[in-house]
């Protein structure tokens, strides 16, 4: 039972987030990708200070860590919660304007630009009648990815350190940068953190467990041609820009790709083009929830640029192949201990669970080989790294009690030290 005259503060807290532009870079060599996260970062330790977890800090790399003390006498493995601070390079994360919808009644919502989240294309609008729905103003994202998360976590360890009668084990947090640019994990110290198990509080929709996601890997391509004066470039000059594009018109139009694909089928994505007569890179990203899938995907394209260099002779590319991260399903099902729990928390808060395979990656992807066995769970945030994006408060509230209630079931369940 939840002290009834307790105010949550994670919608206070998430209104002042987002007005932080943390939008990572996918193009920076730095780590963080843009020093604008630590801005955010620096005052979440603050925050976490203010409410009683004094070793709260950010390290060399930016990472925001801190303890919350167990205060029981049983020996609980402990636990970590983990939210990323920045947001999508994909839609501008500055002057992030919020907008609440109150007591919505159902149908479109309509922004203040005159973009519309239309109800037919967000069918979880239907289960949000009466709730409070945060949106944006139309020009810029909203930030619930995943400030949502970081607010929400904060707000579920203030209750636990105000209500010391809930017991529970030793608690970790951590606020990493970089996780929509793939690099959430990269400096993460596992040993360091000391946490057995965590759980990514980046999910969307209520009661969504997400145990299984997307292997990943890179490709890149480079066709390199010969440049020659085009004056004087008949019989010498081989443009790269043109062995890409026979290389793309190779690749199928009806399989294969994101458009064409849903459910449990893997893709190859092409994410940018760059180049000129000497030379053209081609990037790729490829998905699917088996692992032997990708080299049969990777060998695919292997053989397109082959025939496509035979088609433009004295030309010659690189193929590069990057891992990214590896269905975390396989390191979970080894441990069922921490599903188990996150269902019963939903349980006992009357939310029916969503289980289903993401089709993508979170930090615990990478986490989870690492040595920190780590699903997601939800936030409560729809429509990421777009204008249409939104949060409803009452979602908001109940994943922070999600945490709480976690936090002491994890307790429940362990033996006296």
């Amino acid at each position: 039972m939840f002290d009834p005259n307790y105010k949550f503060t994670c919608v206070d807290r998430f209104l002042k987030y987002v007005k932080y532009d943390t939008q990572s870079d996918e193009e920076s060599t730095t780590f963080p990708s843009d020093p604008k996260q630590l801005e955010l970062s620096k005052d979440l330790v603050t925050e976490l200070k203010e409410i009683g977890l004094q070793d709260a800090h950010m390290d060399e790399n930016g990472y925001v860590i801190a303890t919350l003390p167990s205060n029981t006498e049983k020996d609980v493995p402990v636990i970590g919660f983990i939210a990323h601070v920045d947001t999508s390079p994909a839609v501008s994360g500055k002057n992030v304007n919020p907008q609440i919808v109150k007591n919505y009644q159902g149908g479109d919502l309509k922004l203040m630009n005159g973009a519309v989240i239309d109800a037919e294309n967000n069918p979880e609008l239907k289960d949000m009648i009466g709730f409070d729905i945060i949106t944006t103003d139309g020009t810029t994202l909203l930030g619930a990815d995943d400030k949502a998360g970081i607010a929400e976590i904060i707000d579920a360890v203030n209750y636990l350190v105000q209500h010391p009668e809930v017991k529970h084990g030793t608690i970790k947090i951590c606020f990493t940068p970089d996780e929509e640019v793939g690099r959430g994990a990269e400096k993460f110290n596992v040993e360091k953190f000391g946490a057995k198990f965590a759980y990514t509080i980046d999910g969307g929709t209520r009661g969504e467990i997400e145990t299984e996601t997307f292997s990943a890997d890179a490709v890149v391509i480079e066709f390199i041609g010969k440049n020659v004066h085009p004056g004087y470039a008949k019989g010498k000059m081989i443009n790269s820009l043109k062995m890409a594009s026979y290389f793309m018109e190779l690749l199928p139009k009806d399989k294969l790709s994101p458009e064409t694909t849903e459910g449990r089928e893997g893709y190859v994505h092409c994410t940018s083009i760059n180049g000129n007569e000497e030379k053209t890179v081609l990037k790729f990203i490829i998905r699917d929830f088996i692992d032997e899938k990708l080299k049969e995907f990777e060998d695919f394209l292997k053989d397109l640029v082959d025939k496509t260099v035979t088609q433009f002779p004295g030309s010659s590319f690189t193929f590069k192949i990057i891992e990214q991260y590896r269905n975390m399903k396989n390191i979970l099902i080894q441990h069922p201990e921490i599903e188990q729990n996150a269902l019963e928390a939903l349980n006992r808060l009357g939310i029916t669970p969503i289980q289903h395979p993401i089709r993508g990656g979170t930090d615990g992807s990478r986490l989870s080989f690492m040595g920190l066995p780590t699903p997601n769970l939800f936030a409560g945030g729809h429509n990421f790294h777009a204008i249409t994006e939104y949060v409803a408060i009452q979602d908001m509230e109940m994943a922070t009690k999600t945490i709480v209630e976690l936090s002491q079931i994890w307790e429940e369940k362990a033996n006296l030290a």
